[in-house]
């Protein structure tokens, strides 16, 4: 079913999660899109009557424990805590009123030159329409540690990035994440199991597919914005459209 297309009443709620990474004047690599595209997508989920809704509440009725979101939601996250976020996409946020979910890799915040500020990750927060989530440690690409490691140091690394992510976070913002987005996707059965024995209860890839209920909540997939995703591109990755 495409974007536009009208929901029948049998068809099972599906939901969009939306990943970005850098926002800026001008897009000068492929996970930076213009602050002007990412007006122009709320702008169209705006004018669309397409609701954004917190991932909380999403992973919430996946998992049993909450109602169904509004047909059609879409979910809105970003990655990696760059500064951008804060000089960029937060005036944009406030002025839309629609709630993102942060996956921070902690070992940037207030050390990477890129990155944000624990300061202003506090003030993010603080308006209410950001919560902060996990994205490992210091973002490793785990399919590169599989092979250099031996199964014994692999699965130690591997437990150190998820247990350690959560703790720093927990120690920082006062709350202990219990979402986690895969670096570059990436993820096996193995590192989904160490997430879950840390504490995480979902986990997010990537892939250009909706989440639908009954499939894999520790891999569940999010759809890559780039600068490019506008008009019918931008339109592809949402649900059907609200009546």
């Amino acid at each position: 079913m495409t974007a536009g297309t009208v929901a029948g009443p049998t068809t099972p709620p599906s939901f969009t999660i939306l990943v970005y990474h850098r926002f800026g004047a001008v897009a000068s690599n492929e996970m930076t899109i213009r602050t002007s595209t990412f007006r122009s997508q709320l702008q169209y989920l705006k004018a669309h009557h397409y609701p954004v809704v917190p991932l909380r509440d999403v992973i919430a009725y996946l998992r049993g424990k909450g109602p169904q979101p509004p047909a059609s939601a879409v979910v809105i996250t970003a990655d990696d805590g760059h500064r951008s976020v804060e000089t960029e996409m937060l005036p944009l946020v406030k002025e839309f009123g629609v709630p993102v979910t942060l996956f921070i890799y902690p070992s940037a915040i207030s050390n990477a030159s890129y990155a944000m500020t624990w300061a202003d990750l506090d003030g993010l927060r603080a308006t209410h329409l950001f919560d902060v989530q996990s994205h490992t440690y210091w973002h490793p690409n785990f399919k590169i540690e599989r092979r250099r490691l031996a199964p014994g140091p692999f699965r130690e690394f591997s437990t150190k990035q998820l247990c350690r992510a959560r703790t720093v976070l927990e120690q920082k913002t006062g709350r202990a994440p219990d979402l986690v987005a895969w670096p570059f996707g990436i993820y096996d059965e193995e590192v989904a199991g160490i997430a879950q024995q840390c504490g995480y209860v979902a986990a997010f890839t990537l892939g250009r597919r909706p989440v639908v209920s009954g499939g894999n909540l520790m891999a569940l997939p999010r759809y890559l914005v780039t600068d490019d995703a506008v008009g019918k591109r931008f339109a592809a990755m949402l649900p059907p459209e609200p009546k």
